[in-house]
């Protein structure tokens, strides 16, 4: 029994530790730009098992340097409620089971921008109920510590958004060969339609359904309400 109790106490003082390391970064970032997050890393090391020499394409540029086209897209697209929860879209969660219970499969995630964020910046992709407990604990945090505005400015510069390309600016220059500045509502519509599955995107650029949800994005920005 004695051992059982101090195996429980090192696994307990080892979560408290990961959680206050992960606080920490998370309060550093508020007024600091992460050079990288935990995904970015993992798809450098896949890319770098087929070329040792391989390298992300990744640039960090400020909220006001990203196109209002592109932020709004991106709210439209994910997290609608963005401006107004506290990290969690407890509607679009409950919409989201409603529907993989029908289809039988896991068709939609109900992951609003800040649980996408925390994923990104602190955990591998597997998909585990201990990562989605995580992922939330670390919402929590981000929401607590920053503003919407920084939340934000952060996500656009680190998701995903195709093979080894990161970043609102990255994809730009990857796509559209333009700075993130100077998206149109087309292009940034599109870009927003491809981060469900971007490096499906990447390769398949005229895939079935890309162009007509790029067409409801675009619809659906005039209303989407951005810091």
């Amino acid at each position: 029994m004695r051992l059982l109790l101090k195996i429980g106490a090192a696994l307990l003082a080892a979560f408290v530790l990961y959680n206050l390391w992960i606080f920490g970064h998370i309060v550093y970032w508020r007024s600091n730009n992460p050079s990288a997050s935990a995904f970015m890393n993992e798809q450098l090391a896949r890319l770098q098992e087929n070329d040792p020499d391989a390298e992300l394409h990744h640039k960090w540029v400020p909220y006001e340097r990203i196109s209002a086209n592109l932020k709004r897209a991106i709210v439209a697209s994910e997290d609608a409620k963005f401006v107004d929860h506290v990290g969690f879209d407890w509607d679009g969660i409950e919409a989201a089971f409603e529907k993989n219970m029908q289809k039988g499969r896991i068709v939609a995630g109900g992951s609003t921008i800040s649980q996408q964020l925390a994923k990104n910046l602190f955990l591998s992709s597997r998909k585990t109920p201990w990562r989605k407990l995580e992922e939330a604990a670390i919402t929590v945090m981000l929401e607590a510590v920053m503003d919407k505005r920084r939340i934000f400015e952060i996500y656009l510069n680190v998701i995903e958004w195709g093979n080894g390309v990161f970043g609102a600016e990255a994809a730009s220059r990857h796509y559209f060969r333009v700075s993130a500045a100077r998206l149109s509502p087309a292009q940034a519509a599109r870009l927003a339609a491809m981060v469900p599955n971007p490096r499906y995107y990447d390769e398949h650029r005229a895939a079935p359904g890309l162009a007509k949800k790029t067409r409801i994005i675009v619809r659906r920005m005039r209303y989407a309400d951005v810091p």
